[in-house]
């Protein structure tokens, strides 16, 4: 997919004390749980008791049209006869950390958590965090988030019957944020699975994880909005809901009324770092989507427009002449992009993909993901008071630059390390002050098992400065397919070299 979608501030974007906050837990219990008061307790009880107050009932009764009562569900059996199957997830590796810090990635230096932006960094740390996952396959497949494990030099899956077990990452997504990892294990629980599709806005749903390392802890609220379109440059159309959610949770289920996980618990809206009635979940559908694709080749592939949209108002509407607000509005058409040789311009409104209705800006990214690198897609547009169409050839997510440094040269003499590589971007540049080298894209292999991480920077290898995939190449060339490679790294701050055994 990867269409950026930018929301206009009276509709989804926060103030700005506001955060976005991925839901990986620290190891320590953090004091933002506490200030919680017996009363909030019982008021919250109050407002999920299935029968109406006295007040509810008389207003019930000044209406003729009938009133439907639904019991809630009986979470308590979906707990039990489901909760074998949600895991706790530990992670361990190092990064350099900020004062106070609390919250957040902690291998991804993200500027969220407890304390104020832009703290100090400090020395390079052993770091710890915890999140949740579920098992999808008997043969010990596991969902998370891709925010939970990425990065990590370690990973420990532990089933609530306190079985621990070393995990593989079989593969990560940060387009949607879905992880799948592998443990050595049969015969265990599964999930049984629902779909979103099926999901309305108001019903009940469920949600069992670690919150701050508390394993296995249920928490339960309604459906509070679908398809929502998040500030955070995400195609993901999340489930909102207002199950109370805390770091620790992140990658942990949510469940429907019939005991059937529709959703993973990513993000929360927060002010403080913790539960505030503010939580998002991927849906399931977009999840096990990704996870076929990452068990089929290692990796998911996302459709590409090239667009940044933004959300039709009512004076933006006027002011192009529709009807009435509706459809996605083009921001911005990425140079060479599908959508610029479809002649999409900025400005344009697109109404239709496939025949499928655009109301609203979450529905481009969605209608987008449907399709595959290649296809083709029809696209209908308003543009100058007119109804115009159009048809995109879609490309693949991934920056065109990004080169394998197994073809070429270097396969050719049977070496292959298994580095997806390309060019460091000018910010990138001026960011971490790297004036030579390669961003890690993809990592397989040799270079996997090696420890080589995507988002390292590769600066040189066997003691030969690299500035591109053909001198990677030609520094493995004498090699002859078998040997060691010694690659050296920029890993955040700091610099190392890693050595990587190939044929």
């Amino acid at each position: 997919m990867n269409i950026d979608t930018e929301t206009p501030p009276e509709r989804n974007a926060p103030s700005s004390n506001w955060k976005l906050l991925p839901l990986i837990g620290a190891m320590v219990v953090s004091g933002a749980v506490g200030g919680w008061s017996t009363q909030w307790f019982h008021d919250r009880q109050a407002a999920h008791t299935s029968g109406p107050t006295p007040a509810v009932a008389a207003a019930a009764s000044a209406h003729t049209a009938p009133v439907l009562a639904t019991a809630t569900p009986d979470f308590s059996s979906i707990a039990q006869a489901h909760g074998d199957a949600v895991v706790n997830i530990a992670v361990s590796g190092m990064r350099k950390v900020r004062m106070n810090e609390g919250d957040g990635n902690p291998f991804e230096g993200l500027p969220f958590g407890f304390g104020p932006f832009g703290q100090q960094q400090q020395a390079p740390k052993l770091v710890r965090g915890q999140g949740s996952g579920f098992i999808v396959d008997s043969d010990g497949v596991i969902l998370t988030n891709a925010h939970v494990v990425e990065g990590a030099n370690r990973v420990t899956v532990k089933l609530r019957d306190r079985r621990e077990y070393s995990a593989k990452v079989v593969g990560v997504d940060p387009t949607t944020d879905v992880a799948v990892l592998k443990i050595d294990a049969k015969g265990l629980p599964v999930v049984p699975l629902g779909s979103e599709q099926q999901l309305k806005v108001g019903e009940w749903v469920l949600a069992i994880g670690s919150p701050y390392g508390f394993e296995n802890t249920a928490t339960a609220g309604v459906v509070s909005a679908k398809g929502r379109s998040l500030p955070d440059e995400s195609a993901v159309p999340f489930i909102q809901t207002d199950v109370a959610i805390n770091p620790g949770n992140s990658g942990g289920p949510l469940f429907n009324a019939k005991g059937q996980v529709v959703g993973i618990n990513s993000q929360i809206y927060s002010q403080t770092g913790g539960y505030q009635g503010l939580a998002f979940a991927i849906p399931i559908d977009v999840a096990m989507k990704v996870k076929d694709q990452i068990l089929r080749t290692g990796h998911a592939e996302h459709a590409h427009l090239g667009v940044s949209a933004q959300e039709v108002d009512q004076a933006l509407a006027e002011s192009f002449g529709l009807k009435s607000p509706r459809g996605a509005l083009i921001a911005e058409v990425e140079s060479d992009s599908p959508a610029q040789k479809a002649g999409l311009r900025p400005g344009d409104v697109v109404l239709k993909v496939n025949g499928r209705d655009i109301d609203r800006v979450a529905d481009l990214p969605l209608a987008i993901g449907e399709a595959k690198p290649g296809d083709k897609v029809d696209i209908a547009y308003w543009r100058d008071h007119h109804d115009g169409e159009t048809s995109a050839k879609l490309s693949g997510a991934q920056d065109a630059s990004t080169q394998n440094v197994d073809k070429g040269a270097g396969n050719a003499e049977g070496v292959k390390l298994g580095l997806a590589l390309r060019p460091l971007s000018p910010d990138e540049r001026e960011a971490t002050g790297q004036r030579r080298g390669l961003v890690i894209e993809g990592v397989s292999g040799p270079a996997e098992i090696a420890g080589v991480q995507p988002g390292d920077i590769l600066m040189g290898v066997n003691g030969k400065p690299v500035t591109s995939a053909d001198e990677v190449r030609a520094a493995v060339k004498d090699l002859k397919g078998k040997g060691t490679v010694a690659l050296q790294l920029r890993r955040e701050d700091a610099v190392l070299f890693v050595p990587v055994k190939v044929g």
